[in-house]
Parts: C-alpha cells; structure tokens; sequence
C-alpha cells in the first residue's frame, strides 16, 4: 500500500483470479489487502468469480459468496470499493 500512495495511485486491483490461483491468495489474504487499502486511503476494485470448474459444477454463487463473506467485513467505506 505504501508504494501503491507514493506513486500517487488511488486505485488498484484486490482478488484477480490469477493472484489467486497462481501465487495463491486466498480468501483472507485478499480481505487483509482491502483492510490495509481502505486504511491508507487507496481505493479498490475487488475481483470475485470462479474458476472454469467450479463454473460447470455449477458453484458459481457459492463461490462468490464465500468471496465476499471474507471480505464484507473489512469494508469501511463502500464508495470506495468496486464488486468486479
């Protein structure tokens, strides 16, 4: 977040899928990242949405819910924060 103020950028991307299937981030690492976002004043567009499988078996709500469930209650301030 630190870099992300010097640089002067008020937005950025929290959840993209392939932060979460390539390097891992889970549910309550992309939480923690809107909770130090909204702290330092850096607005957030938060990525939520299944995978290719979990599409086809027909998970896709449930997936997206347990996405949110972690993250709703870091928000502060929902002007700040985009559902994408």
């Amino acid at each position: 977040v630190d870099h992300l103020k010097d640089m002067e950028i008020a937005w950025t991307l929290v959840g993209h899928s392939e932060r979460r299937t390539k390097y891992g981030e889970t549910d309550e690492v992309t939480a923690a990242k809107v909770d130090m976002c909204q702290k330092a004043g850096v607005k957030v567009i938060f990525c939520i949405g299944e995978l290719l499988e979990e599409r086809e078996g027909g998970k896709t709500d449930e997936v997206n819910q347990r996405q949110l469930s972690a993250v709703i209650p870091k928000i502060t301030n929902w002007d700040d924060i985009v559902i994408a």
